[in-house]
């Protein structure tokens, strides 16, 4: 990066959509593979596509409480004229014509019958067995195969595993399932004025590292917590090539165009910038680039726009390195209370709180997170919790989520119904 062009500063900004685009092209899935047990793949991203290598059931059932019949043999039963069958004992493994066997709901249907009468339409009289309701052939029956076929695909590569995922895996008679390694992500915070405690004049505590680090583990990869290191070239340089065998590095600071903004020429030298500058509001700042086949992102140093910024490129970056897709943040309507203003031509992200029609406290609750919209006047309310202020870390931490303002709009008005994106409710 010149000179001039720092005196320059972003008079040109990439789009979000097409800096996220240009920055996945440049990085390809790890495609490193291991076998979890059941029991320790929540969450994880299945590796290859997965068949049912058994059916479920892997048995003709009952359906019901009852006597496992011939269906023929029921033809013209009523309760005036029963069919009169012979017991053949309870759960027998087989049936003759003419025979009933006592059964019960998911136990497996004896051979030779092909319909249960339900035991309310049933009366044991001896040995004998008075079927008042005529069945049809398969009636009360599930069949083998019913829940899932033998062979049948049940998860394509990709798809990330959830508890109800685990209890189908473990039906069709797994133990254990292929999954991709989780990405490692190295967090390297820059900055000569940064202290991990006890700062003095001049020296500020560091957080983004510490943030960003935890939202990897969160999005599901193994981050590399480093040292901080101060502003400084080679220093820098030798930090990030420590680490380009990660599958991602990121670097917290440093990435303006001042003059102790030294990330992009840092990167510059190691490999290549892709981008930098970005249309969005709070952290423009943001660079992409890469080295050695490794992304690199150098989020800006004002704990919002990093956040901002992670969300936006870490997160994507990360899911696609690690064989999956990020999944949009899932979303809560309500009504803005007071304006929001941004900028056309910038993605303007206005962190909101939520609060009730009593002015409780809505953002913690899990109410409308199955996109159903209710009435306006049941809407809770959005309040911006800071207008401007990169740097006021309590405005994310104090904050519900945040209201996203697309490029080609210029503010939102007081009243308008609007989506607040819950980027911290899930991976």
């Amino acid at each position: 990066m010149s000179h001039d062009r720092r005196e320059a500063g972003f008079k040109r900004r990439t789009r979000v959509a097409d800096a996220l685009a240009t920055l996945l092209d440049a990085a390809a899935p790890h495609g490193r593979t291991e076998s979890v047990a059941l029991a320790d793949a929540d969450g994880r991203v299945v590796a290859e596509p997965i068949d049912a290598p058994a059916p479920v059931p892997s048995y003709d059932r009952a359906a019901m409480d009852g006597y496992a019949v011939r269906a023929e043999d029921t033809f013209g039963a009523s309760g005036r004229s029963p069919a009169v069958l012979r017991a053949a004992g309870t759960e027998a493994d087989a049936i003759a014509p003419g025979e009933a066997a006592r059964v019960h709901t998911g136990s497996a249907v004896p051979e030779g019958a092909d319909a249960v009468v339900m035991i309310e339409q049933v009366e044991e009289v001896g040995d004998e067995v008075e079927t008042f309701d005529a069945v049809a052939a398969g009636e009360n029956v599930g069949d083998a195969g019913e829940d899932v076929a033998e062979g049948q695909r049940l998860f394509e590569a990709g798809h990330v595993l959830r508890p109800s995922d685990l209890g189908l895996l473990r039906s069709v008679g797994l133990d254990a399932v292929p999954v991709s390694e989780p990405p490692t992500v190295a967090v390297i915070p820059t900055g000569e004025e940064l202290v991990r405690a006890d700062p003095g004049p001049g020296e500020v505590i560091e957080t983004n590292g510490l943030t960003v680090s935890r939202l990897v583990e969160r999005w599901g990869g193994e981050a590399r917590y480093r040292d901080i290191v101060t502003d400084d070239e080679d220093a820098l340089a030798a930090a990030i090539e420590r680490d380009l065998d990660a599958d991602v590095v990121v670097t917290t600071g440093g990435s303006s165009v001042g003059e102790r903004d030294l990330i992009p020429e840092v990167v510059d030298g190691l490999g290549e910038v892709l981008v930098h500058g970005v249309a969005l509001k709070p952290g423009h700042p943001v660079c992409l680039g890469a080295a050695d086949g490794t992304p690199i992102v150098s989020l800006p140093g004002y704990p919002v726009a990093c956040i901002v910024n992670a969300a936006q490129f870490l997160r994507p970056l990360q899911k696609h390195v690690g064989g999956t897709a990020a999944d949009p943040f899932p979303t809560r309507r309500a009504v803005l209370d007071r304006k929001i203003a941004s900028e056309p031509g910038t993605r303007t992200f206005a962190r909101v709180s939520l609060s009730d029609a009593d002015g409780d406290r809505a953002g913690d609750t899990d109410s409308n997170r199955d996109g159903d919209t209710p009435r306006d006047d049941a809407l809770p309310s959005a309040t911006p919790t800071r207008a401007s202020g990169s740097g006021i870390l309590s405005s994310v931490a104090l904050a519900d989520g945040w209201v996203v303002v697309p490029e080609p709009r210029e503010g939102i008005d007081a009243g308008e119904v609007v989506d607040v994106e819950l980027w911290e409710v899930t991976a």
